[in-house]
Order: structure tokens, then sequence, then C-alpha cells
């Protein structure tokens, strides 16, 4: 029999954004891409899985910064959060599965899509888990765009952004990503073989009913307590349910409230000399320090900029800095 081949324009569509120059328009094409259905493509017009496809993508650029998506179940960042809600509700997202608002949802510029994360909003210390099922966001200096539940359970939502700390939580995220690829598997497996007749005989009755043995172990119900019983139909918090969609309860917890600060991060070197060169080229945005760090054994020094009074003002330095060829210039929460 021959097989129906599915074509994935969803895929098509992302790449094409994703190869466009650097432009003002990169941002609104990669959110317009959300919204292609499948059929536009020549594809199968039917509505996409809920639990969407697993997806990580390659590198990309929007404007002047580069995204390097990669699975990393160890990541953990801080940084400011920003929500996205009425105008995307109901369109594709980047992974197949239709944005919901009211979901616990997010979008995450490099982590694989589906992922589980913690964010904790760090002004007022609530935390709450979110699936990541989409790219973004593409505004300099914002690490994870999340739904409007997400950002209401946080706490943040009349304000627009806030200051957050963004962790996977791997054991989650690897079950999620393994009913993810199952799904597609299934989905992909050649058409059921048409049913054909089938002939039935009568047996003859066993001289010995077996079932007798077990008579003295039976409850008044007809089946032992855990034996034979439907699982019930609402998942626990943090279990996948049958279409492969953690079932998210939006369960908020709240921890202690401490100090941070926003800060421009303008580079990060191995050579102290470096890094001073930089600060002095600088001086005059305010105040440039330089400061060593240890990561992965190795020693760096990096220029930071600040603290900054308010997201405003690190985003007026952020876009200035990127537009004078410092494109490795971050955002950063401590």
């Amino acid at each position: 029999m021959m097989r129906r081949w599915r074509i994935t324009p969803l895929a098509v569509a992302i790449s094409a954004v994703l190869g466009l120059s650097a432009c003002a328009e990169t941002e609104l094409a990669v959110h317009t891409a959300k919204q292609i259905s499948r059929a536009e493509f020549g594809g199968s017009a039917r509505a996409p899985r809920s639990a969407g496809t697993y997806k990580v993508g390659s590198p990309y650029r929007v404007g002047e910064v580069w995204y390097y998506p990669k699975v990393d179940y160890t990541y953990r960042a801080t940084g400011i959060a920003s929500w996205y809600g009425p105008g995307f509700h109901g369109r594709r997202t980047a992974n197949g599965e239709i944005y919901d608002q009211s979901a616990l949802t997010a979008a995450h510029p490099t982590l694989p899509m589906p992922s589980i994360v913690r964010v904790t909003n760090l002004e007022n210390g609530r935390s709450v888990k979110v699936r990541v099922n989409d790219r973004g966001p593409f505004k300099n200096g914002r690490i994870i765009d999340l739904s409007r539940r997400a950002a209401d359970l946080l706490g943040f939502r009349a304000k627009g952004t806030a200051k957050v700390m963004v962790e996977i939580v791997e054991d989650e995220s690897r079950r999620l990503t393994l009913a993810a690829l199952s799904a597609e598997a299934a989905a992909d497996a050649p058409d059921a073989v048409p049913l054909i007749p089938v002939s039935a005989r009568a047996l003859p009755a066993p001289d010995v009913l077996e079932a007798d043995m077990f008579e003295e172990d039976m409850p008044t119900g007809g089946t032992t307590p855990g034996m034979f019983q439907t699982a019930s139909a609402v998942p626990r918090a943090g279990a996948i349910a049958s279409d492969g969609v953690f079932a998210l309860d939006g369960a908020v917890s709240r921890g202690p409230v401490e100090p941070s600060e926003i800060y421009i991060q303008a580079g990060a070197f191995t050579r102290v000399d470096l890094a001073i060169r930089l600060r002095a080229r600088l001086a005059k945005l305010g105040d440039v320090r330089v400061a060593a760090a240890e990561v992965d054994d190795r020693q760096y020094f990096r220029v930071r900029i600040g603290p900054l009074a308010t997201v405003d003002e690190a985003d007026r330095l952020l876009s200035l800095l990127l537009a004078n060829g410092h494109t490795e210039a971050r955002m950063v929460v401590e």
C-alpha cells in the first residue's frame, strides 16, 4: 500500500525566517512564521498535536544578536522576563503548537522545545514551572517571554517586565522530550492495514473454572483494590498526560527576596589588558568596572556597566552598544 508522505512546512517557514539578513523586519518575520498553517504549504490541514514537535534548531541571528540553540540540562540564568498574550493567542508556536495565553508556557531563544523550566521573580520571590514551546523573546536583553497566565502568577503582568532567574528542570524536561519524540514517531508510522473479515467459532467450556481459586480474595466490588482500575483522568502535577503534555498545575512557591541589580556586560576576555582597554573606551557611558570570574576552570575578565536603575535605562544602553558594534553585549542581573 502506498504510504502518504507528510510535509512539515513549519520547518520550511522557520528556516526561511532564520535565513533573512539582519534587518528591522526580522523580529516581525519570526513571529509571522508562527501563523502559517500546513495547508498553506500544501501539507496536511489537520490540527497540530497538542504536544507539538521536538525541536532544537541551528544558530540564527535576529538583528545584531546571534542565538545558539542547544540541549543544556544545566541551564541557569538571570535576566529580564517579559510576557506576550492577546496578539499571539491562537497562533502557531515555533514547535507547532497553538499558543494559549492562559496556559503555562514560554518562549526561550535557545532551550529545546519542549522543555520545563522554573522561573523565579527575583523581585517578589514567586516561582512557577512553565513549558517552553516557542522561540523568543527577540528584544535586546530579555531571556524569556512568558504567557499571560505565567506573568499573572509571577506578579508582573501589569508592570510588563521583571528580573528573573530561569532554571531548567532536568528530569521533567527529559521525560517531556521522550513523550514528544514518541508522539512524532507514532504520527509518522505507516497507515494501519485495512480490516478483513474474520470467522469465529465457539470453544468447549473448560472442565475447571480457575477463577474460583481467587474467590476468597475478591472484595464485594468485584476487583482487588489497585487491580484492573483505570487511572484518574486528571494527571498529577508534573505528570505527562495522554497527549504528551505536562499537566502543570500553576502551583506558585515563594522564597526569600534578595537584592539584585541590572548591569550591561559589554564583553568578557581571558586577557585583562583587553578588558582594561574596553573599560577605557566606555568610560563616558557610566560606571564601568572590570570583574574577574571563573567559568569552566577558565578565568575571564568581564567589563560591566552599572548598576542601572531601570529596565528602560538598560534597554537604551544595550541598544547603543549593539549599534556601535559591541555585538557581545548583553543584559545581566546579579
